[in-house]
């Protein structure tokens, strides 16, 4: 049978239900996103367990995210990473961030996660920099996908041989789907998914798992 619209919400659904159980930290994270009115942006609890998982096959030592909106999938990539691993995540909004900042205190990795603030594009050339090429045993990406081109070209070197550069709405998001073929930002995710998919220095993905994720592995000598 054809996957129409009810039946892609039902297949989600069971995943989310048979694949998503949360740690009550990141539950509670999650929930109370919710009750502060913050967009219902995050990652689904399905996704960010698969998060976790790609974390663990990493030397997970450090990562790189750009969107951090509540810190929900930060904490699902800590949960693979080693208990002394480091993060930097960028966040645009300051209500999202100062929410990050005070869950990522209350479960106990505040001095793990730094939040910076301001628009990604104007923040990544100075992370670049500081960080240096190899550097990232993770690469998260998942803010506005208009940018996503730029950031893949902006973050690919970061990642360590071995590493991981992940990207979520690969195939879209509530604002466009990417048969929209005449939607600028589905023109963008096209672009860097046709990117990413012929980038040599990778092994990569593209995961059919709610909007999509783009999992790219960094070849060795590369």
């Amino acid at each position: 049978m054809p996957i129409d619209e009810a039946r892609w919400k039902s297949t989600n659904a069971y995943a989310r239900e048979v694949y998503g159980a949360e740690p009550e930290h990141i539950r509670a994270n999650r929930e109370g996103a919710e009750a502060a009115g913050l967009p219902a942006w995050a990652v689904s609890p399905d996704v960010g367990r698969l998060l976790a998982v790609l974390a663990k096959s990493t030397e997970g030592r450090s990562a790189l995210e750009i969107g951090t909106l509540g810190g929900y999938s930060t904490l699902w990539l800590l949960e693979g990473m080693r208990p002394d691993a480091r993060v930097i995540t960028l966040e645009y909004v300051d209500a999202h961030a100062d929410y990050s900042e005070r869950e990522f205190a209350r479960c106990g990795v505040g001095e793990r996660v730094e939040v910076r603030r301001g628009p990604a594009l104007d923040l990544l050339p100075g992370v670049v920099e500081e960080l240096g090429p190899g550097s990232q045993d993770i690469v998260f990406i998942d803010a506005d996908k208009g940018s996503y081109p730029d950031y893949y070209e902006l973050t690919a070197g970061l990642v360590a041989p071995g590493g991981l550069l992940l990207v979520d709405n690969i195939f879209g998001s509530s604002s466009a789907w990417i048969d929209e073929v005449d939607h600028p930002q589905a023109q963008a995710i096209d672009r860097m998914n046709r990117r990413a998919a012929s980038d040599e220095r990778f092994d990569s993905a593209g995961v059919f798992v709610r909007a999509g994720l783009l999992v790219a592995r960094r070849k060795a000598g590369s």
